[in-house]
């Protein structure tokens, strides 16, 4: 994972620390989400791999009609996600596991793929791997302190996104005890009321998140790995 591959996305996540995950077969039908989001000002966003045929033609259109928004894929696994990956034109990929075969792949691709870990043997994996970021997947299991407890016997770190059973109202706690930001899926959207079968809204209290982002309520962080 070179500097240049990494620097972009490591730039705008330190400006704005909030990705939003969402999944679709076909990521057109995404389009009135997109557009929610980048009215609130979010301007990562990932769409998660399908094997649909269309997937990376409709990625191609998404990224024209919002061209604010940075976007990449989610939840790629294999060579054939990472090639539609590459033939959308994403900027990035995040995957949940750390498989060094893929990250060599998509080196070879010129593709920043972010890869899951979780233990310790994983961030050192990912660490001699060279990569800048990390995807601490999932993240809920191991609770909000977890990452900085790996500093001190592990440290410097690399850049951790937390992601995997997170809420709208759990980013700022999770960014004040050290990750660097936080991915949200479902957590985007508010719970149903008393069993309505309507498509789920987004929560309420994102657009306060946003702001507080926005006006700079982000926290020090310890010390990280350069690249």
């Amino acid at each position: 994972m070179s500097t240049s591959e990494s620097a972009p996305l490591l730039s705008s996540l330190r400006s704005q620390p909030l990705l939003a995950v969402l999944r679709s077969p076909q990521p057109l039908a995404l389009v009135d989400r997109v557009a929610q989001l980048n009215g609130l000002g979010l301007r990562h966003v990932e769409i998660a791999f399908s094997a649909h045929p269309a997937w990376a033609e409709q990625c191609r259109e998404l990224q024209l009609r919002f061209p604010q928004v940075l976007f990449g894929a989610a939840s790629v696994r294999s060579a054939e996600a990472l090639a539609s990956v590459a033939e959308a034109g994403l900027g990035y990929a995040m995957a949940p596991v750390l498989e060094p075969t893929l990250i060599e792949q998509a080196g070879d691709l010129g593709i920043l793929l972010v890869p899951g870990v979780m233990t310790p043997t994983e961030v050192h994996q990912a660490i001699t791997l060279g990569c800048a970021l990390v995807k601490l997947f999932p993240a809920a299991s191991v609770g909000a302190t977890y990452w900085r407890s790996l500093l001190g016997p592990m440290g410097p770190l690399p850049f951790c996104i937390a992601a995997g059973g997170l809420r709208v109202v759990d980013v700022p706690e999770w960014l004040r005890q050290g990750v660097d930001a936080v991915a949200l899926g479902q957590g985007l959207f508010a719970d149903p009321l008393d069993g309505a079968a309507q498509e789920p809204l987004l929560d309420p209290r994102l657009g306060e998140l946003m702001r507080g982002l926005e006006e700079g309520q982000k926290p020090p962080r310890g010390e990280k790995i350069s690249r």
